[in-house]
């Protein structure tokens, strides 16, 4: 009932975007990415593709036997336009245009794979909830004689490390968002006592790109001395971390 209330509550959070998708192309193709059982693409399909003229909902997930039930399940009820594939996000075979990408509680640098590909593929609208993150906290600990001393005393401690480290990986998301031309919108999903994992990143391709949003971005990287997956990918270059002036 938790995850229900998270999806339908999405749903109302997705309508814009995937109203606009269908208002603009003839048939959109709506992305779930790590894709679990499915429930996302569901109720996707149920509320706005079950009875419009075209359209397709595809699921990625790396589980076969999440894949072949909800394969299954789609067949029962009818789903025709509901397609399933199971591949990790970065081996996954991606369709030639993406027009909405989804990923809801993709874990750690899976969601950064989603990103990539969205970006990649030029969607229109991206619609993320991060998991867990571990990577840039462990880059974190591994630069910290690289980084400004003062800076560091926000992650000293192992658990400050964790926290300060998921909080800077989804600022390094939405901002690599708005550098890849994203008008970026960061929001809660549903009230903590549902998910302690509750931030929702959406993104509307608005231009080809920000340089301003870009250099912001690889200085954000330089100052911490990180360059997480999605940088790697996307061949975003930490900018040269220059020393503080004296005081």
């Amino acid at each position: 009932m938790r995850k229900l209330k998270q999806v339908n509550h999405l749903m109302g959070l997705l309508r814009p975007a995937v109203e606009d998708i269908q208002a603009r192309h003839g048939s959109p193709v709506v992305v779930d990415a790590g894709s679990g059982n499915a429930y996302l693409g569901f109720i996707l399909y149920e509320l706005f593709f079950k009875d419009a003229e075209g359209g397709t909902v595809l699921n990625v997930e790396g589980r076969p036997e999440l894949t072949q039930r909800a394969q299954e399940r789609a067949q029962r009820l009818g789903f025709t336009r509901m397609e399933f594939q199971t591949a990790h996000l970065d081996t996954a075979q991606w369709p030639e245009r993406i027009h909405l990408l989804t990923a809801l509680h993709a874990c750690d640098t899976a969601t950064d794979d989603a990103l990539a590909v969205a970006i990649q593929k030029g969607a229109d609208h991206v619609a993320v909830v991060p998991c867990c993150q571990a990577e840039v906290a462990q880059l974190l600990k591994d630069s910290k004689k690289a980084v400004e001393p003062t800076l560091t005393m926000l992650y000293q401690h192992p658990w400050h490390r964790r926290e300060f480290g998921s909080q800077l990986t989804n600022v390094i998301r939405a901002l690599t968002l708005e550098a890849f031309g994203y008008q970026v919108t960061v929001t809660e999903l549903t009230g903590w006592e549902h998910s302690l994992k509750n931030e929702l990143i959406l993104g509307r391709r608005v231009h080809k790109e920000s340089r301003p949003a870009r250099l912001k971005l690889e200085s954000l990287l330089g100052t911490f001395g990180v360059q997480p997956k999605l940088a790697r990918v996307l061949g975003v270059e930490p900018s040269p971390r220059t020393e503080p002036a004296p005081l």
